[in-house]
């Protein structure tokens, strides 16, 4: 375990901050910290300080060894994010269970409120019921699993973000199963017989079913959506990194976290069709919401939307040149061996791997010889690897003649091979 650090409270005297990593607040801070570090660090060396006094003559040798420094600063706080975010995992599940609950006091609030004027019905109490009930069983599903996040780990994908098309249909399956669970406890607490049957006829396909067709598509976007990231990521035609933990914003933003068009506007229009859908229940709750075809048909066309928009997303990293880098005041030659490359093309950084842990596992294949790209600090940021261009040298272990230069990403996705003449 850490032990707690010291830091300069505002005041002047010194206060304890946990950095332990077992508690939420420790793994923030922890990370907070490393994080602090690491960018100091990074723009010492970006400014030429701390270098060792033996490598000031060597550009190579000082370039490979402050990309060295900066990749174990790196790990350490890649390791304490990934801490970080398994605290945050762990402890999500009670603000679920109160999330949850939280809803259901606000139900039974605007029912005590509404039932002043026209009075307390069996409508009233069977949706009353059915929140206890749902909200029983989502605290239950939440308790165990805890270590994934508590009810909303079947909506984290495989990349640990939550998945838009799983909330999307999962929200239309609870409001689903949330108003048949209404209509069964009001048929149970009819009496009559003429009550019951036009209870039943509430519960008919023609009057449920822009709110079924809604449903089915929903269920069966997020399914295809599964399969078409899968196959797409096995056959490298899509760049995949995990994320350290599952974020709000992953509903309406993409893997770098810029905001999606296709993602925002699948969840604005689904969320208004879920609370039209709600209101015509609280309207009518003795049958199915009638949700007009028309509002079904804006469902079917974003999701649609949608859908073409992560078929269309991503593509394979690809390499269109490699040059010889130049320095100002250099000759013009061919490539040798010792001499930087400069690989240019698209894709090298897939979205989501800028952090510098995941730039320095970006590798290049020269010939048999497998080159790790160095990192080049600048003010604020790296000025090596982009996602347009990568420098490497060209180590001395390679043959002279015809050498092919292969790039593989933080992904683990190969780009094409490019071939290059390396001179005696």
């Amino acid at each position: 375990m850490r032990k707690s650090t010291s830091a300069e409270a505002p005041s002047g005297k010194h206060s304890t901050r946990c950095t332990c990593g077992d508690c939420p607040h420790g793994a923030r801070e922890g990370h907070r910290h490393a994080l602090s570090g690491f960018r100091q660090r990074r723009d010492e060396l970006a400014a030429g300080e701390g270098l060792p006094a033996a490598l000031a003559h060597s550009p190579g040798a000082s370039r490979q060894w402050v990309s060295d420094e900066l990749t174990r600063a790196a790990r350490t706080v890649a390791e304490r994010s990934r801490e970080e975010g398994a605290v945050r995992l762990a402890a999500l599940w009670r603000h679920t269970v109160v999330a949850v609950w939280g809803a259901v006091l606000a139900l039974l609030l605007g029912q005590l409120l509404t039932a002043i004027a026209v009075g307390w019905s069996a409508a009233r109490t069977a949706s009353l019921v059915a929140a206890f009930v749902c909200a029983g069983l989502l605290s239950g599903a939440a308790y165990l699993h805890r270590a994934r996040g508590g009810a909303l780990a079947p909506l984290i994908g495989e990349d640990n973000r939550l998945s838009t098309s799983r909330t999307v249909a999962a929200a239309w399956i609870f409001f689903a199963v949330y108003d048949v669970l209404v209509l069964a406890l009001e048929l149970a607490g009819r009496s009559g017989q003429a009550e019951r049957r036009e209870l039943l006829a509430g519960l008919e396909l023609s009057q449920g079913a822009g709110l079924l067709t809604v449903l089915a598509l929903s269920c069966a976007i997020a399914v295809f959506v599964r399969r078409t990231v899968a196959v797409r990521v096995q056959h490298q035609r899509l760049q995949k990194v995990r994320a350290d933990r599952p974020r709000a914003s992953d509903l309406l933003t993409d893997d770098a976290g810029r905001g999606s068009f296709c993602d925002v506007q699948f969840v604005l229009i689904s969320g208004v069709a879920v609370i039209f859908a709600a209101v015509r229940l609280a309207r009518q709750p003795d049958q199915l919401p009638d949700l007009p075809w028309s509002l079904a048909v804006l469902v079917v066309v974003s999701a649609a939307t949608y859908l073409a928009g992560k078929y269309a997303e991503g593509g394979r990293p690809v390499v269109l040149s490699v040059v010889r880098a130049r320095e100002i005041g250099d000759l013009h030659a061919p490539i040798r061996t010792g001499d930087d490359i400069e690989i240019r093309g698209a894709g090298f950084v897939p979205p989501g791997s800028d952090e510098p842990d995941r730039l320095a596992r970006m590798v290049v294949r020269v010939g048999a010889v497998h080159v790790p790209v160095p990192l080049i600090p600048v003010g604020g940021g790296f000025a090596n690897p982009t996602d347009s261009t990568l420098t490497v040298p060209v180590p001395v272990e390679v043959e002279p003649g015809k050498v092919e230069v292969q790039v593989v990403t933080a992904a683990g996705v190969e780009t094409n091979r490019y071939p290059i003449d390396v001179a005696d």
